[in-house]
């Protein structure tokens, strides 16, 4: 189903509920830049280390596109988790779980509070910067401490640059490529102003500093456009 989401004068402030639900796929693809070719990027990752029990947990899972892809590529028996603390979502994904005849586990659950334990590959795909600054420290540090050694943890964030020309110019960037996916200019600032306040970008290096700091050894950027990055990191 096509976004249509903010055609409409919005409100109430951005949220994951039944509205968005039905359209999330369509308003990933239009909305961020390479988001399919990301998540075929992230996927291939996961393959490359795939094995019989390997635990993957991907945090705000929304209506699963991301696990089904990875468990259509699978060779081996992963077990494959999806987080999201959105019924509306949930609910959709499962429907997709089973239509498809995927053995995925779907848990209604706030990442903030789960708790992490025994995982080897733990996902966040544009998740991480709809959690408040104050508190995503402590989440990037429990999913830390609940990965077994070896694991990664992959991350795609939309960034913020310290040089506010270059940061401005990325917005006007992103604002024509949004006009090029059919949004409207109406569209565009409604959606702006409802995710003003909820969607809080960090730079590239507060993202890797705030991995180091909860005891990764290793952090990479593996992709970029514009102001949208994905990270790996290694325990």
């Amino acid at each position: 189903m096509k976004d249509k989401v903010f055609e409409k004068p919005i409100e109430k402030m951005f949220e994951f509920d039944e509205a968005v639900a039905s359209v999330f796929d369509d308003m990933l693809s239009r909305s961020v830049p390479f988001y399919d070719e990301v998540r075929r990027l992230i996927i291939s990752l996961i393959l490359a280390e795939q094995r019989d029990g390997k635990k993957v947990l991907d945090l705000g899972s929304s209506t699963a596109k991301f696990l089904l892809d990875l468990h259509s590529g699978m060779d081996s028996k992963m077990q494959l988790k999806g987080l999201d603390n959105s019924q509306a979502m949930l609910d959709r994904a499962e429907q997709k779980a089973q239509a498809f005849g995927a053995e995925i586990e779907l848990e209604l659950a706030d990442m903030l509070t789960y708790n992490y334990g025994d995982e080897d590959i733990v996902v966040a795909n544009y998740t991480l910067q709809f959690i408040r600054p104050m508190q995503r420290t402590g989440l990037v540090q429990s999913i830390y401490d609940g990965m077994n050694d070896d694991g990664l943890f992959i991350f795609s964030e939309k960034v913020v640059f310290e040089d506010k020309q270059l940061d401005k110019q990325m917005i006007d960037i992103y604002y024509e490529y949004k006009k090029q996916q059919g949004y409207s200019e109406y569209e565009i600032a409604q959606k702006r102003e409802a995710l003003e306040n909820i969607l809080i970008p960090f730079t590239i290096k507060e993202n890797m500093d705030i991995c180091m700091r909860a005891g990764f050894k290793r952090v990479n950027t593996v992709f970029q456009w514009a102001n949208f990055v994905t990270f790996v990191a290694r325990k």
